[in-house]
């Protein structure tokens, strides 16, 4: 290989790295927010949905007592409790089909998935990194898990946005 073939192969490698590298990196948002829904925060004008998680929708309803719950007004107003904690932190490395990061994130120190989980007021998905929680919240009948409902993916694909 001739020397101007050396340093080309080196610099395709070199910018393939750096991108890779940029591909790769968290986004870091950070301040106070509000809960959206069960799931989804607005952080300083930016909507972040909590990643491993799937939480009722703001208009979903689920049975309780054989009386219709507003379940999903319920997750919000847990999440939007889980704020006051502090501010939130949240690192995201990829964005949902609608643009927002899907981010993990904390407030006063705790993730806030996960708390949702445990709480029983979101189910876990995407590698069910929060499987153990949502077992005990189920177990407890905490939440949507002492009352019957539509899973969340189910109760959206029966309610598309705009019906």
């Amino acid at each position: 290989m001739r020397i101007k073939d050396l340093v080309m192969a080196a610099l395709i490698l070199g910018a393939l790295w750096l991108l890779a590298d940029l591909l790769s990196r968290e986004e870091i948002l950070e301040g106070h927010a509000f809960a959206v829904d069960g799931d989804t925060l607005d952080l300083a004008g930016t909507r972040v949905r909590l990643t491993g998680i799937d939480a009722p929708e703001l208009r979903q309803e689920c049975m309780r007592a054989g009386r219709p719950w507003a379940c999903g007004e319920a997750a919000r107003r847990v999440l939007q409790e889980a704020l006051r904690a502090g501010p939130v932190t949240c690192a995201a490395s990829r964005r949902d089909k609608y643009g927002r990061p899907l981010a993990v994130c904390r407030a006063g120190g705790v993730d806030l998935s996960e708390h949702m989980v445990q709480q029983g007021f979101a189910v876990a998905y995407l590698g069910r990194a929060y499987a153990g929680a949502e077992a005990e919240a189920r177990a407890a009948g905490r939440g949507i898990w002492g009352a019957s409902f539509q899973p969340p993916v189910e109760w959206r694909a029966a309610h598309p946005r705009g019906s």
